[in-house]
């Protein structure tokens, strides 16, 4: 785990496309001072879909997850299930929010995944020809097999849950709990399906077995043993010829910095080779899946791990480390270098300024914190006369507050802010904030004038957790900054360089 938080860490593919010519975006994990970046939907909000993957169907990327926004917390027995939501993307740069794969509110599904069981989690949903439809496979804890199984006409759902599958191992065991855990589906060039699962009953070991034409059971085919135990969160993958399975080595729930390692072999049912790790940390995570990409002729294996939020206990700040996988002529797969920048391979001089040019929106969450001690805010400056119709920001709440959120809008005078006499106040209810990142909306609709400063403070009376927010790393623009205060208003310290994500929207009278 050292030196991650002291690297930039900035991933740039060539896997963007826009018509027939190839189009360059970047995806970035981490900014120059090793902050976590947050991936925001086109909504505004942050991706909050978690231990999944990234499928490609008809050209569009689709990022699979499990939800931690309605507060999940995984042995919080108080904690409700939040389901499983999907995004979509043309770019893997700009995602859309396309919602639940099912609806998990349901008294079955809660009974099924809330915080008094072990949870449901990684979603994984592949194609099948067949039936021209799509199967989405979880790993459950309320039944013996540890899999639940669903289909669905659009990749997106709805989906609808099948009779449970049947596979090879720990169907015999006498109860549910921990029988099978984490997984990856696989479907070979064939059309034959794989699933490779961790079997707890042999302390972590992977298991491959193949699976029944319509993908929806196992046919009993399978290895054992693929691993020797203490692993988890197999991917599955084939790249010219060979079979890989790349795992969490060793397991470890939640952990951020457990190793990858990976196998190969000639066939999915073995032998496999010995295990060779590619990371002592999979770059600050825990690895997550393996998902084949293609662009024209060309196949990108993108690695994926999450960057567990596990200090906190929210799950829904957890972010993503997303990269390329490179191997060596033999077929061995290069060791991750989480701090290494690159381009695929022949990017002319105009490619590499157009990303150079590419306007940043680096947001992070800062260790600064909304709670009972600190308020804190945004200044800005009135950009016309008119009515101040609209601010969005984006926040986000932690370890359970038990208070509203207070938002105020204040004017700046003599550069300060007059706290004790605001222009507007709005409560936002404990209730109204997520615990992913979310825009916020609020309509104070009183009038400003050009060139005039204001500020947008938030403070809560809570006595305990506390409200967060995203911010940005700026050039210092005049007027502008991050400001908190430690003696309720009194008085504030500034944050230049710094600003929250917030937006104004001023309607010319």
């Amino acid at each position: 785990m050292t030196h991650v938080r002291l690297l930039t860490f900035t991933l740039t593919l060539l896997i963007c496309l826009s018509g027939s010519m190839g189009a360059l975006c970047q995806i970035k994990n981490f900014d120059k001072e090793g902050r976590q970046l947050i991936r925001l939907s086109k909504a505004g909000d942050a991706i909050d879909a978690h231990d999944g993957e990234i499928a490609q169907f008809n050209g569009v990327y689709y990022l699979y997850g499990t939800s931690y926004d309605c507060g999940f917390e995984w042995g919080n027995k108080g904690a409700p299930f939040c389901g499983f939501k999907v995004y979509s993307s043309k770019d893997l740069v700009n995602w859309i929010d396309k919602g639940y794969l099912f609806d998990a509110k349901t008294p079955v599904w809660q009974s099924r995944c809330d915080g008094k069981t072990y949870g449901c989690f990684r979603p994984h949903v592949v194609y099948n020809k067949l039936n021209n439809n799509y199967v989405l496979w979880i790993n459950v804890y309320d039944n013996v097999i540890g899999y639940r199984v669903f289909t669905s006409k659009s990749p997106v759902g709805p989906f609808k849950e099948t009779a449970e599958p049947e596979l090879a191992v720990n169907a015999d065991k006498p109860a549910a709990g921990l029988n099978n855990g984490d997984h990856d589906i696989f479907i070979d060039d064939d059309g034959r399906g794989y699933i490779a699962y961790t079997d707890w009953r042999t302390k972590g070991t992977i298991v491959i077995e193949k699976l029944s034409n319509d993908y929806l059971s196992g046919t009993g085919e399978c290895v054992k043993m693929v691993t020797p135990g203490s692993t988890e969160a197999p991917a599955l993958f084939k790249r010219k010829g060979r079979y890989y399975v790349t795992y969490s080595d060793p397991n470890c729930g939640y952990c951020s910095g457990t190793g990858t390692s990976y196998r190969m072999a000639g066939n999915p049912l073995g032998p496999w080779s010995e295990g060779v790790s590619i990371s002592n940390n999979s770059c600050g995570g825990q690895p997550s899946f393996v998902s084949t990409i293609k662009i024209k002729s060309d196949d990108i294996f993108l690695y994926g791990s999450d960057l567990w939020n596990n200090a906190a206990k929210n799950e829904a700040l957890a972010n993503y480390y997303w990269a390329q996988l490179k191997f060596d002529t033999d077929g061995s797969i290069k060791p991750l270098q989480c701090a290494e920048a690159y381009l695929k391979a022949k990017v002319s001089s105009l490619q590499k300024r157009v990303v150079a040019s590419m306007p940043e929106k680096n947001y992070f969450i800062p260790k600064d914190t909304i709670d009972k001690k600190t308020q804190w805010g945004q200044t800005f400056v009135a950009y016309r006369n008119g009515r101040l119709t609209k601010i969005e920001m984006v926040l986000f709440k932690n370890h359970h507050p038990d208070k509203d959120l207070e938002i105020y809008i204040c004017a700046i005078a003599n550069n300060k802010v007059q706290m004790s006499a605001p222009i507007f106040k709005k409560i936002i209810p404990v209730a109204d904030i997520g615990w992913s990142a979310k825009k916020l909306t609020i309509l104070p609709g009183f009038k400003v004038k050009k060139g005039r400063g204001y500020a947008a403070i938030l403070r809560t009376t809570s006595t305990v957790g506390y409200y967060g927010f995203l911010a940005q790393k700026q050039s210092k623009l005049a007027g502008i900054y991050l400001t908190g205060s430690k003696d309720d208003g009194n008085t504030f310290t500034k944050i230049p360089g710094e600003t929250m994500h917030l937006k104004t929207v001023i309607k010319a009278l």
